[in-house]
Parts: C-alpha cells; structure tokens; sequence
C-alpha cells in the first residue's frame, strides 16, 4: 500500500528474492545484460516472498509457469518482450534512467500520479464496472486536489503548474 511509485534499476543477476522485490517495484529499468528468474523450484524450495503471487499478475500464465517450476532465468530482453522491464539501457545508464523516470513522474501532479497509480493497481483484481466505480472515486479526489484546474490553467499560461502538496 506503498503510496508512491517504487522503480527498480537491475543491474546482473535478480533471481531468487532479488527478482521477488523486483517484481514489488511499480516500475523496472534493466541494464540489457540483466537476467531474471525464480530459481527455487530447482532447489527443492518455493518462492515464498511474493514472486509468484506478483508474477502470475504480470505476465501470462504459461509464462509465469514456465519460470517457476524450471527455475531457468530469462534474458532483460525477454522480461522487456513479456512487460516485466519498462526500460533496457547499457548497464551504465541503468540508475540515472531510472533516476529520470522518477524525475518525469515527480513533474506531474503527485496527486493525480498517487491516484492513478492506485486505481490501476486495484483495477487489476476487479471487473469493468467495480473499476469504473472506482474511476468515478478516483476522479472526485484528483478534482478535489486542485491539481486539474491548475494543470489547465498552467496549460493556457504557457508555464510550469504549480501543484498542492498531497495530504
């Protein structure tokens, strides 16, 4: 219930509980030579810190399978293809990437992104009605805020919005 986006930057090897706290990250910016796996079912173990709950939620089914019961990782390249990674980049530019999504993040409206970030976080585990009720809620707190009337306005000004702080 984190209310602020959490963004991973992997450099290497995440498997095992390194790619079970990736997978608790919002976003994931990965060096091109990353790799990625669940390797415990090949030790006689389980993955017991949320990486199969997480994964089964963001990739297809077959595929969240296939990497937790052969307990073979799968390149940066593949978790990019399967929307596991937001963003490949040379291992030097893996932090200030991440660093510079947060900074676009930071520039919007921390009210509406903190919103937005929970109404698709929820809207996964409801069907299309339950996650319009919730829009509709959603859109009253975001109204609430401020911040879209000054976007707006910031907008027709031609200059930077200044936004509330969040509560």
């Amino acid at each position: 219930d984190f209310p602020k986006p959490v963004i991973a930057a992997v450099q290497g090897v995440a498997v095992a509980g390194g790619f079970e706290l990736v997978l608790a990250c919002d976003l994931v910016v990965a060096a091109n030579d990353a790799a990625f796996g669940l390797p415990e079912a090949a030790r006689g173990l389980l993955a017991a810190a949320g990486g199969p709950i997480r994964l089964a939620k963001r990739v297809p089914l077959a595929v969240a399978l296939e990497i937790g019961m052969t307990g073979e990782p799968i390149s940066a390249a593949r978790a990019y293809e399967l929307g596991l990674v937001n963003r490949l980049v040379p291992a030097d530019r893996v932090v200030d990437e991440a660093v510079a999504l947060g900074g676009r993040i930071a520039a919007n409206s921390p009210t509406a992104a903190r919103v937005t970030r929970r109404l698709i976080k929820e809207s996964v585990e409801v069907s299309e009605a339950e996650g319009w009720e919730k829009t509709w809620t959603a859109a009253g707190e975001v109204g609430a805020s401020g911040d879209g009337i000054e976007g707006a306005t910031a907008f027709v000004e031609k200059r930077p919005p200044v936004w509330n702080k969040p509560q």
